[in-house]
């Protein structure tokens, strides 16, 4: 199971990796996608559609197609309140909120763009749409994000967050491809638009301030006086992405030790480090990506980064490096549920079955409710609107958590808000996040985790996400007996969408990708290296004999990628 590294990782992006931008946005309004080609039509996957324009997958065509069916969906439910729309600095995202601002202007919806046209993270919008609608049992708003989150420059994102202001859950997506690619197979006819300049000045068109708003309303969430007191010194990267310009404003707003170590934006994105493939990608979660910060972690108590959305955090100390996501969940909610005396007593923890055991651990420490689920944030949208989840977290670094007195902060994912946290952390408890992980992993054990993939086909995809346990035909897991395994998520009930094995050292969780010939195995192991490796082996042998074609004997596929 051999981990393919470049040679470039970790190095400056030279300019043979860089996107050319004109062709990009130029084949984003001329190719014209295929509704009989899988891969030109509309797919939402955890968080929208994404695609690239050079590959037909992403482009004009769709996001008008998938805004008119938003427009649509809307209607159908009864949704008139206005629509908060945002963007990311992805080269495509301008584009594509032009595209969509010409279809909600024809279709009369009331749309919030940003004042100046300021980047707009993912946590903003659903901030906005929260504010708006709480209080309200009618005309409610909901939102749009513009974003393929850290995705590499050529691709675009499309995702739409209902008025829960999470991510949409299958139900919503399903309706809304379903008629999106209906309308690509009509060649377009029942999509209604104006031009551009003429949505500009509909009346339907206002102007929101994102940053303002969620600057001014953070100090609900996170103990700045505690920070400012602690002196505590603090860098941020922005990687180029859409909370570029808030940094500087949380900074003077709540007069903090506070460097932004670079507010570049450029759609190339060379100022990045490539990541483990070689690839531009603006992933915190991965050492390579994070190569710049890292350079300069000596300089500050804390630093960390976000991707290109803001939806997910990095976390950075001097003396431990980059902090696994899976470790700094851990760490946050042990915090928060110790300094946050206003929560409800009953609120619980959200995980995904693909995290880390030691939240299980240390749940159960803390002496509180876990609630596990299938992969993506949807899952954690309505509890933490009730406020009965005061922390939702996935092991990509992507989380959010309520505010201080125990109410709804945001429902998608939220990066600067956990980035700030781990600042209030290092103040209050006068030791930074590396220095209390040590302290879990010495009480609990120190669990190694990792992810690869496989080739797989449309068929084998189809055989792993209906997979039961009953068909696993397997007792043991890295020597050890096996203890039980998930079709379904312990804490709601839903399909995982593959499977999860559980022994006493370790687990495996295996799953389908959406969007690539791919099957996922996430491993952890709190027996050392070795024992990861052989749950990693077995993981893969125990699937590819389960999803083999009926003739196939022996033999495995090999495994083609390490994120982390």
């Amino acid at each position: 199971m051999a981990t393919h590294i470049s040679p470039l990782a970790g190095k400056p992006a030279p300019a043979s990796s860089l996107v050319d931008i004109a062709r990009l946005v130029t084949a984003y309004y001329s190719e014209v996608p295929e509704p009989s080609v899988a891969a030109q039509r509309v797919a939402f996957g955890t968080s929208g559609h994404r695609g690239s324009s050079f590959a037909v997958s992403f482009n004009e065509r769709h996001v008008l197609a998938i805004t008119q069916a938003i427009c649509q969906y809307r209607a159908k439910q009864g949704i008139d309140g206005p629509l908060f729309l945002g963007i990311d600095t992805h080269a495509l995202s301008q584009p594509a909120c032009a595209s969509a601002l010409e279809v909600l202007a024809a279709n009369g919806v009331e749309t919030m763009l940003a004042t100046n046209d300021e980047y707009t993270p993912t946590p903003a919008v659903s901030h906005a749409i929260l504010v708006y609608n709480r209080g309200r049992t009618a005309g409610l708003a909901d939102g749009i994000v513009v974003t393929p989150s850290h995705n590499p420059p050529d691709n675009g994102g499309f995702k739409y967050n209902p008025p829960n202001g999470g991510p949409a859950g299958t139900e919503i997506t399903g309706w809304i491809e379903a008629a999106a690619n209906g309308l690509l197979g009509a060649s377009m006819q029942g999509v209604r638009r104006v031009p551009y300049a003429e949505a500009l000045r509909a009346a339907t068109t206002h102007r929101h301030d994102y940053i303002g708003s969620y600057v001014a309303d953070l100090d609900n969430v996170i103990d700045f006086e505690a920070i400012r007191n602690a002196k505590v010194r603090m860098g941020v990267d922005p990687l180029g992405g859409a909370g570029v310009h808030y940094w500087a404003r949380i900074a003077e707003h709540y007069k903090l030790d506070l460097t932004v170590v670079s507010d570049s934006v450029d759609a190339t994105f060379r100022f990045m480090t490539l990541d483990w493939d070689g690839q531009i990608r603006m992933d915190p979660s991965s050492p390579y990506a994070m190569q710049r910060l890292l350079d300069i972690k000596d300089r500050f108590d804390i630093a960390f980064a976000c991707d290109t959305d803001h939806d997910r955090h990095g976390i950075v100390t001097s003396k431990a490096g980059l902090l696994a996501p899976n470790h700094y969940l851990a760490v946050a909610i042990d915090y928060l549920f110790q300094h946050r005396p206003q929560w409800a007593a009953n609120a619980a923890v959200g995980k995904t079955v693909v995290s880390t055991r030691l939240i299980d651990l240390v749940t159960k420490r803390l002496g509180l409710r876990l609630y596990e689920v299938p992969v993506g944030f949807k899952w954690f949208a309505d509890g933490l609107l009730d406020g009965s989840l005061g922390f939702g977290g996935e092991e990509s670094a992507g989380a959010s958590f309520l505010r201080r007195d125990g109410t709804v902060w945001t429902t998608d994912k939220d990066g600067l808000a956990p980035a700030l946290l781990s600042a209030e952390i290092t103040a209050r408890c006068g030791r930074d996040p590396g220095q209390l992980y040590a302290e879990l992993a010495q009480e609990f054990g120190n669990p190694l985790t990792d992810r690869v993939e496989a080739p797989a086909t449309v068929q084998q995809k189809k055989q792993l996400a209906a997979l039961t346990p009953a068909q696993l035909g397997a007792s043991e897991l890295a020597g050890e007996k096996i203890d039980s395994v998930l079709g379904n998520a312990p804490g709601n009930g839903a399909a995982i969408g593959g499977i999860k094995v559980i022994a006493r050292s370790g687990w495996f969780a295996a799953r389908p990708s959406g969007t690539e010939d791919i099957y996922k195995i996430y491993a952890e192991s709190f027996a050392g290296a070795d024992h990861l490796q052989r749950i990693l082996e077995d993981a893969q042998a125990i699937v590819d004999r389960a999803i083999a074609p009926p003739a196939a004997a022996g033999g495995g596929n090999a495994a083609s990628k390490k994120d982390h």
